[in-house]
């Protein structure tokens, strides 16, 4: 845990005992504050009772004493409209702030002679969670003490408190960036932007400048890695360059750079020295497919290219990076096809990415659609043999992919998975039996373009269900036992 000192004595509100509210009000209790703990869920507020946090009814409270809210992430703070309790905090002239806030203060608060650890933070749209952890991989790999944390998974105050080894990799999502304003991160990551959380920021301009917020305490000396194969992203880049407070290494798959780090046909370019220095194929690396990973990749090694200065090094950690689950996890071949979880992909445009990655698909796709617009798939459904469709986004789904691909309608996810492993046997034994083609062997993606609340707590609970199904398979249970279902328009 990381103490939080600056609110010493002081009394603070904790609304929201999720994971980041209980290590929130953990972390200033440690320091000295005196905390204020609710939720809207009566077992959340049991659970952070008995786990030694002050409950107190921020409804029926005298805002007067409070000298900040923490806001959990997941509580609107502007749209569709102010929760409640943010509306009391700003009646009372009351701060709102997250925990990474809290964090960035303790650390900010550091006598001069200190050493502060280093800090990479990471947002965009897709990508954060794969960079995330692939940033963290590359410096335990050069010697270095990596915590990654944030909308990843372990709440940054939950992480051991910093000492002079200390890097802390943080993913950001746009809610924690609403939520943060002094954050200053040696190395800051904007992947890309495309149309996301919409009602959460009251538009697009809303969603954009959120994440821009990523580079907005950088000072001279720290770096801003971004992305520039999208349009949002590219003007981002471009003002901050303009701006010149700090330096700025753009990235781009596909786009040779006169200055940046690039991946041309797989291969990763460091154009940030001259001259230009080909690195490492990354159609090597495993557990990194497809262009989206791709790019990734170019936002992890300019990260600790910085922080490392040993650009070998950096290239031949990637080539040992395992993975994250349920992002293009491999998890079983039978009878040499795969079986891809990527139920991360809870948007199109993730599972696009996904499609872009691989050939002669057999596609497991569904779950409830954050909105109807599909169309980010169709420059990748031609390498789709069959999409199988589940879940409340059934009908929508079907009535966009039918003129497209084979569809066939199925029961839950199961059943699809039973679908899709029969059909790619089929596939597999008649490209067996004809001459090769040229074209890859059939898999299996479960990549679902859809939230899993339809039927599913989160996306890593439905992650681990289709795990569970594709390893509890046999050969013979992916085949000929299993009913037929039929293409179908739905």
């Amino acid at each position: 845990m990381i103490p939080i000192t600056v609110f010493a004595g002081k009394h603070v509100a904790v609304f929201g005992l999720g994971r980041s509210g209980c290590a929130a009000g953990h972390a200033l209790m440690a320091g000295g504050a005196i905390v204020h703990a609710w939720d809207d869920s009566e077992k959340s507020r049991n659970e952070a009772e008995i786990d030694g946090l002050t409950v107190d009814d921020l409804y029926a409270a005298d805002w007067a004493l409070f000298s900040a809210l923490v806001l959990t992430p997941g509580v609107p703070l502007t749209h569709p409209e102010p929760h409640k309790i943010v509306q009391r905090a700003r009646a009372a002239n009351v701060e709102i702030i997250g925990d990474v806030e809290l964090f960035a203060r303790e650390i900010n608060s550091q006598d001069e002679d200190k050493q502060k650890p280093q800090i990479v933070a990471i947002t965009g749209t897709n990508g954060k969670s794969t960079t995330a952890a692939l940033v963290g991989h590359i410096l335990e790999r050069c010697g270095r003490s990596a915590h990654v944390v944030g909308n990843i998974g372990q709440s940054i105050l939950s992480a051991p408190p910093p000492d002079d080894r200390s890097v802390y990799v943080i993913e950001l999502s746009s809610y924690q960036l609403d939520l943060t304003f002094s954050l200053r991160a040696d190395v800051a990551i904007l992947l890309n932007i495309t149309p996301d959380h919409l009602d959460r920021h009251g538009g697009m301009e809303g969603y954009v400048n959120a994440k821009s917020r990523i580079f907005m305490a950088q000072e001279a000396g720290d770096l801003a890695v971004v992305g520039v194969d999208d349009g949002y992203s590219q003007e981002i880049c471009t003002r901050i360059s303009s701006e010149h407070k700090q330096d700025v290494c753009p990235i781009s798959v596909g786009k040779v750079l006169g200055h940046g780090i690039y991946v041309i046909d797989g291969i990763l370019y460091d154009g940030m020295t001259r001259p230009t220095s080909e690195l490492v194929n990354l159609r090597m690396a495993d557990a990194l497919p497809g262009r989206h990973n791709w790019q990734n990749t170019a936002a992890a090694y300019a990260a600790t290219r910085k922080l490392m200065h040993h650009q070998m090094d950096v290239a031949n950690a990637i080539l040992s990076f395992g993975g994250l689950s349920h992002r293009l996890e491999k998890v079983k071949e039978i009878e040499d096809i795969p079986f891809i979880n990527d139920s991360k992909a809870t948007n199109a445009e993730a599972a696009a990415n996904a499609l872009a990655a691989f050939e002669n698909i057999f596609w497991i796709v569904g779950g409830k659609a954050k909105d109807d617009d599909f169309e980010a798939l169709s420059p990748h459904t031609n390498r789709v043999k069959k999409a199988y469709v589940f879940g409340e986004s059934q009908a929508a789904l079907c009535a966009y992919l039918s003129d497209k691909v084979e569809v066939v309608p199925a029961g839950d996810l199961r059943q699809a998975l039973e679908g899709a492993a029969r059909d790619a046997r089929a596939e597999k034994q008649k490209m067996t039996n004809e001459e090769d083609d040229g074209q890859g062997g059939p898999i299996v993606l479960f990549s679902p373009a859809c939230a899993s609340f339809d039927l599913y707590r989160d996306f890593e609970e439905r992650g681990e269900h289709f795990r569970s199904l594709v390893e509890g398979m046999s050969e013979h249970e992916s085949h000929s036992d299993v009913p037929r279902a039929e293409a179908s328009s739905c």
